[in-house]
């Protein structure tokens, strides 16, 4: 084992000898190899990359239907209920006229068009109130003839009394004139005859108008509760209309979420919403944008109508153009980075679509700020500066000569060299001795 470490050694010690003396023979120095690469002619795109999220720009969120009506039932017949008072149990304050269970919904993530059914709710309260509401109209209309009858037999027996008391005055003022051959004490007795006639005429006639206006009163507060009536009845029509919801657009159906027995999911089928809350949104698969944002610094040089290409985190092979056709005018700051560094929010039209595109998906996007066709490329490393100029190491048939070049368009990785180089040119990738 020693002999073979020994002669390790030994052999080691000669092939140094021999590189050596061969280096020596050369140059007289030991040799230095200098990175190069050649000079090519190609596009060079100066970018800046953003992260956002995919959205649709032309959508129509759904919201569950506010129910329209009394909560306490105002002059609500049927059920039991009598007129002016609610039926037990008929959906007071927070009762059941007023839930929104989901019968029906569409599927999500499939195509509707616009006037298609999209969800249902069940219509079985409304309908029952709706039946109500008629059934008050009804009564109220009968109750009001009624009472407009009543009033016009009870005129008719009141001014038959007036008729009445006068001709009792009238009989009493003839009587009186037969005192000349009366007694004193019969004389009396036709005045005081002949008085209170007069006064019963004369209160038959005051009370005559009183009835009238109380009995008219009657009829108008029977009017006004019709009425109010009427209008419930054609709230209860529309809400009947509402449990119905139709899409307003063409688009895809995209689920709202909801807390559901303490953990977050999709609206789905047997669901009791609020009135007002988003369960469902009809989006524009051809308005796809990439809502993103980008730091102060980059933003300066954003123009709108620059060129994009994206990528999403679900489907790494898709790439797509794009366009950038918003930026905000506000700045914010973010949680990820330093207080004094704020973003932009910028938005990028999706110029091509991809069916497997759906909001709600992560990605990013390459925002072209430069292009430069058919220039001479170098990788950055390549590039030197010195004295406020820019210069390349050439290799040629003696060794790398220090040429000066005008600079162009750069990315972190390659620059554009405008004058000073050729395509082919072999360069230094760091300074030769």
């Amino acid at each position: 084992m020693w002999i073979t470490l020994a002669l390790l050694v030994v052999a080691a010690g000669v092939a140094f000898y021999f590189k050596s003396q061969s280096a020596l023979a050369g140059g007289g120095g030991p040799i230095i190899t200098v990175p190069t690469v050649a000079a090519v002619v190609g596009e060079l795109d100066r970018k800046v990359r953003v992260t956002g999220t995919i959205a649709a720009q032309i959508f129509a969120p759904l919201l569950a239907p506010r129910i329209q009506g009394s909560r306490s039932n105002t002059n609500r017949g049927g059920m039991g209920g009598s007129l002016g008072a609610g039926p037990a149990g008929g959906g007071g304050p927070g009762g059941a006229d007023f839930n929104l269970v989901l019968i029906h919904l569409a599927k999500a993530g499939i195509h509707v068009k616009k006037d298609d059914v999209v969800a249902e709710f069940d219509p079985t309260n409304q309908l029952q109130r709706l039946d109500d509401y008629k059934d008050t109209v009804i009564q109220s209309d009968n109750s009001i003839k009624k009472m407009m009858a009543s009033l016009a037999a009870t005129k008719e027996a009141h001014d038959q009394t007036i008729r009445a008391a006068k001709a009792s005055w009238d009989q009493a003022l003839l009587d009186l004139q037969t005192i000349p051959v009366r007694s004193d004490i019969d004389k009396e007795k036709y005045k005081l005859a002949v008085e209170q006639a007069e006064a019963q005429y004369k209160q038959l006639q005051y009370e005559d108008a009183l009835l009238v206006e109380s009995q008219r009163a009657q009829i108008r507060v029977s009017e006004l509760s019709r009425s109010q009536s009427n209008i419930e009845l054609q709230r209860a029509q529309n809400n009947v209309g509402r449990m119905t919801v139709k899409s307003p657009i063409n688009g895809i159906a995209v689920m709202a979420s909801i807390v559901r027995n303490g953990e977050y999911g999709q609206v789905r089928e047997g669901d009791q919403v609020n009135a007002g809350q988003p369960f469902l949104t009809i989006v524009d698969p051809s308005s796809m944008v990439l809502n993103a944002t980008v730091n102060q610094v980059d933003a300066e040089r954003l123009r709108l109508g620059m060129k994009a290409t994206m990528h999403l985190d679900a489907y790494p092979e898709i790439e797509l153009p794009g366009s950038l056709i918003g930026i905000g005018a506000m700045s914010k700051t973010s949680t990820f980075r330093a207080g004094f560094v704020g973003e932009i929010p910028i938005r990028l039209r999706i110029d091509k679509m991809d069916p497997r595109v759906i909001p709600d998906l992560t990605g990013s996007a390459e925002v072209v700020l430069g292009s430069e066709r058919n220039a001479v490329l170098v990788p950055r490393a390549a590039v030197f500066e010195e004295n406020g100029g820019s210069f390349v190491f050439v290799q040629g048939a003696e060794g790398f000569t220090k040429k000066q070049v005008q600079l162009g368009l750069s990315s972190f990785t390659n620059v554009a060299i405008q004058s000073g180089l050729e395509k082919g040119d072999v360069v230094a990738l760091q300074r030769p001795l």
